[in-house]
């Protein structure tokens, strides 16, 4: 009987989602929130020095940003400052709305939501995953969410993505994730697990695939590529 249950369970599969960039676009929010902190602390920093904040956890963004700015602080002021920036951030992701979903994300979730062989879970860095996916209307098409008040290590360490395969009993190699940053597609390829590159190839290109955005595409195209590798 046991036998049987598990060769069950791994044929099921999954599509494990990262947050920001590839369903919504938070990232021009964490930008202002950040960008006012370090205003406030007497420095500036450029969009293009942003990018390297994607994917990466509250507190590690906020020692790049001090870095870049020449300061440091004690572990309980940065944590205020850490707090003041998710306050200040929060204020913006409370007005967000369903049309603050990225081009065909919903089409995408439908195609996996109507297929019984798949399950659907988040792997994000942001504490406030929940909270975005309910002010966009799409909580409902999710499985398991994993934020990062959930995880020990963030990204590139694969802990997110192998917890979220994980409570939704599905192996690392049955998985296909979506990621916009280069080290959440070096935590996913570090999990084992298909990964699909949405954004440039220039930055993406260790990914199985990359798209630009999911506008061109549809679940059953990213599947049958899928399949072709396992």
């Amino acid at each position: 009987m046991t036998d049987l249950f598990l060769a069950k369970e791994d044929i099921r599969k999954a599509c494990i989602f990262d947050l920001d960039g590839v369903i919504v676009d938070t990232a021009k929010y964490h930008f202002v929130a950040w960008r006012n902190l370090a205003n406030s602390l007497g420095f500036d920093f450029t969009e293009r020095e942003n990018e390297k904040l994607k994917g990466v956890s509250r507190i590690d963004s906020l020692n790049l940003i001090l870095e870049w700015g020449g300061m440091n602080f004690s572990e309980k002021v940065k944590a205020n400052l850490a707090f003041s920036k998710n306050e200040d951030y929060l204020s913006y992701i409370k007005e967000m709305d369903e049309s603050e979903i990225l081009p065909n994300v919903v089409g995408i979730l439908e195609g996996i939501y109507k297929n019984p062989n798949y399950k659907i879970g988040l792997g994000s860095a942001s504490k406030n995953a929940k909270l975005i996916l309910d002010q966009v209307g799409l909580t409902k098409y999710f499985d398991f969410i994993v934020d990062g008040s959930m995880v020990t290590h963030g990204k590139p360490h694969p802990e997110g993505f192998l917890l979220a395969a994980s409570e939704m009993k599905v192996l690392p190699e049955n998985c296909i994730v979506f990621e916009d940053a280069p080290k959440g597609v070096e935590a996913a390829l570090a999990a084992r697990m298909f990964t699909v590159g949405i954004g440039r190839e220039d930055d993406l290109g260790h990914a199985h695939l990359v798209m630009a955005d999911f506008s061109k595409t549809t679940f059953a195209e990213i599947e049958d590529f899928f399949l072709g590798l396992v």
